[in-house]
């Protein structure tokens, strides 16, 4: 019994680290797109980069554990069976339980290490990751907004900018609403370029040879347009970004988040995204070992040793879970199910096809 569950574990371990290396680096990949042309065409320093492709990668990484170990499961008891090693352990006398007993622990550990991952590394790094942004925005204005397009993420202002080269910005046009009813103040300008202040959280945006609306006084409604060489107004990207000292559910640790159940229960405010959030960082965890259970069976009865058609559908399956569990997080915070059943209910479901599965091939 040693030596064949020893067989099993050597012949998981490969396709494992094959398979998260190769999740990691599409990902990795992925973010490397998205982040060098910060470095290309924004002038973004390098080192700020790589400190935002490093937080970057923890959030993905959630996935891609349960992922890798499903889909190392589907490749090497596929590749068992389909050589008929399943059948003739079976026909030695040895339960299928005991054969599979490694890789179920394997799932359990990994599974109980994500819980630490998701509770504790996985929003810290995510936050840490939000701040680097904020950094970048701060530092660089430019590098996080996008050419043509309405931009809102400022305090008071909404921009619309036709050209963005580097730090220099052409054809610039600046909204700042005034209220229902009224309308919005205009300050169009033909250039302008971004002062950095990073030390008071704020930018300071020179606009050139262009005109604005000021309200006149005796009527508000009413505007004067005036013409100017120079102008200055200040950005706060701090406060756009979001603060630094507030957090979203999702960057909250699990004591953070239950901290702060307790403080908004006593403001009589729902606690339930912050409950709903509590539950899916820990059933997503218990995912590794959820898919082993479900993995381990079904690699067996389809016998497929192809390691394509095992990917293809280790994606399709773990594309399935992610649904439920999508669908699970929008009943939650819609109040329709309550999130101490709803976070659950992909791992009820994936478990006691397992469930089915594993007794199927013990019985038969």
């Amino acid at each position: 019994m040693k030596i064949l569950r020893k067989y099993i574990l050597t012949e998981f371990i490969m396709p494992f680290i094959l398979s998260i290396s190769v999740l990691i680096f599409i990902f990795s990949l992925i973010f490397l797109t998205q982040y060098t042309s910060l470095i290309v065409n924004k002038g973004v320093e390098i080192s700020a980069v790589v400190k935002l492709f490093f937080y970057s990668l923890f959030y993905p990484f959630r996935y891609i554990l349960p992922l890798a170990i499903f889909t190392s499961i589907l490749w090497s008891l596929g590749r068992i069976s389909s050589d008929n090693e399943i059948t003739a352990i079976k026909a030695a006398g040895t339960n299928i339980i005991h054969l599979i007993t490694p890789l179920i622990t394997i799932g359990l550990i990994f599974s109980l290490f994500m819980v630490l991952f998701n509770s504790n590394l996985m929003p810290s790094a995510n936050f840490e990751r939000r701040k680097a942004l904020m950094d970048i925005g701060i530092n660089n204005p430019a590098a996080t907004l996008e050419a043509g397009t309405f931009i809102d993420s400022f305090q008071k202002y909404i921009l619309f900018i036709y050209k963005i080269e580097g730090n220099k910005l052409t054809n610039i046009r600046i909204y700042e609403p005034q209220g229902p009813g009224k309308p919005a103040r205009t300050i169009i300008a033909k250039k302008g370029e971004f002062i950095s202040l990073p030390d008071k959280g704020i930018v300071k945006l020179k606009l050139m040879d262009g005109s604005s609306d000021e309200p006149n006084p005796n009527n508000p409604s009413m505007f004067y347009k005036l013409n100017f060489k120079t102008n200055f107004i200040n950005l706060n990207i701090a406060k756009a970004q979001g603060s630094q000292v507030n957090k979203k559910p999702k960057d909250m640790t699990l004591d953070e988040l239950k901290n702060e159940i307790k403080r908004v229960n006593h403001t009589g405010i729902d606690p339930t995204p912050l409950i709903t959030e509590i539950h899916k960082k820990v059933s997503l965890a218990f995912a590794c070992l959820i898919l082993v259970l479900i993995g381990c069976p079904l690699s067996i009865i389809t016998k497929q040793r192809l390691k394509s058609v095992n990917f293809g559908l280790a994606l399709v399956i773990f594309g399935i879970y992610y649904l439920l569990m999508l669908g699970a997080n929008a009943l939650s915070l819609e109040g329709l199910v309550a999130p101490q059943l709803a976070m659950w209910l992909p791992n009820i479901i994936f478990g006691m096809i397992g469930l089915i599965f594993t007794l199927s091939i013990c019985v038969f």
